[in-house]
């Protein structure tokens, strides 16, 4: 057992180096542009993952895991003492599910994103995720790079999650023609929901970055929400678009 363990740590390690030189050029970018760092925190069972991620976050300027915990009791009592930018959140947690941690969280930390870790993407795991207030939705298996993009990407106003999920999401159901939104803020809200930040909706519709979030504001007023996981959830849950 211990020579297995050797061996699985020993993979890890070869599967993080031959990454480094793309990290390293993703952390001259985000040097170039003088990028604060980004505090994130870990929720993850499996201790090969978690020790994977944090050297991913931790090794690249621009990002901090602030703090990591291996269950949702634990990162439930501590993550609202010390407030990260963005939680990482394994969803198949023991005891209390990563949804239900995120559901729980979401509560008192308003302005953190959560993005949901997985191994499958499910519709299930998918729908029940961004309902609970979840942000993003990544597999495991998400080269380092693109892990660091995504956890950028949320900080500035966008949903990440893999084109098959985005597909599924929008797929699974129909516009309600009860919708309260004009045909403008719908376009606007169908693509918060394909993840896109307020920068890309602008330049998609060829409108200034103010006019997006004059939209956004009216659909937050017009749907009742204050947050851009809840219109998203609320679109799922009543076909708004």
């Amino acid at each position: 057992m211990e020579a297995q363990k050797l061996y699985s740590q020993a993979i890890s390690l070869i599967w993080v180096i031959e990454r480094i030189k793309d990290l390293k050029y993703f952390a001259l970018d985000m040097n170039d542009k003088n990028t604060n760092n980004i505090t994130v925190a870990i929720v993850e069972d499996d201790e090969e993952i978690k020790n994977l991620l944090t050297i991913i976050i931790d090794g690249s300027p621009g990002f901090e895991c602030s703090q990591n915990y291996a269950d949702c009791e634990d990162a439930v009592k501590n993550i609202p003492k010390n407030p990260p930018n963005v939680v990482l959140m394994d969803i198949n947690l023991p005891k209390i599910s990563g949804i239900e941690g995120v559901r729980l969280l979401k509560e008192s930390l308003p302005e953190t994103d959560f993005i949901m870790l997985t191994i499958k993407e499910d519709d299930d795991s998918v729908f029940n995720s961004l309902t609970a207030g979840a942000t993003g939705y990544l597999l495991k298996d998400t080269p380092p790079v693109q892990l660091l993009q995504s956890i950028k990407e949320v900080v500035e106003g966008g949903s990440p999650m893999s084109p098959m999920i985005a597909r599924k999401v929008l797929g699974s159901f129909r516009k309600n023609f009860k919708s309260p939104l004009s045909e403008r803020e719908t376009e606007v809200l169908k693509r918060l929901c394909e993840g896109e930040n307020y920068k890309t909706i602008a330049d998609a519709l060829f409108v200034s970055g103010n006019t997006v979030r004059a939209h956004i504001k009216n659909i937050y007023k017009k749907i009742h929400v204050n947050t851009r996981a809840a219109a998203v959830s609320k679109a799922i849950n009543e076909n708004l678009v």
